[in-house]
């Protein structure tokens, strides 16, 4: 028997716990493959003979001013196609998130996304075989979060 997908908007209003972010506004884009999330200063440094990822995230919007530092040696560098369709390498990260109580493990390139509307974007390595996509609707997730 098939797995009942669970139904996504076009917009979600997730949780990062690994980061202590809540509430962080996410575009749900099923034309993008790889999620991404906006950070900057994204450094590789070795440390004790390890490389260490060490970039900064801004709160849930993505013009917060207050941006933490985080520091990470489980990361791996891809070639990905921005949306301006050019091939540019990024560093990938693993992390959890939250969609209707529940803590999904997602990869997350980092990237400068600090000029668009959304400091997530979730892509179809996400959402396959976990989602459908139901474009009238926005926010399910975190309609669902609030009612509990």
């Amino acid at each position: 028997m098939a797995k009942k997908l669970q139904t996504i908007g076009r917009q979600e209003i997730i949780d990062l716990p690994d980061f202590e972010l809540e509430n962080v506004e996410a575009k749900v884009d099923t034309g993008a493959y790889t999620s991404s999330i906006n950070c900057s200063r994204v450094k590789v440094k070795e440390i004790n003979g390890v490389e260490q990822l060490t970039f900064y995230l801004s709160g849930s919007k993505i013009h917060e001013k207050k941006a933490r530092r985080f520091v990470t040696s489980n990361f791996k560098k891809k070639r990905i196609r921005s949306s301006n369709g050019q091939m540019e390498e990024r560093f990938i990260i693993t992390t959890n998130a939250v969609f209707f109580g529940k803590k999904v493990k997602m990869e997350l390139s980092l990237a400068d996304r600090s000029k668009m509307k959304f400091p997530i974007l979730l892509g179809r390595k996400l959402l396959a075989k976990r989602f459908v996509v139901d474009v009238s609707k926005k926010n399910l997730s975190y309609q669902a979060k609030l009612k509990k």
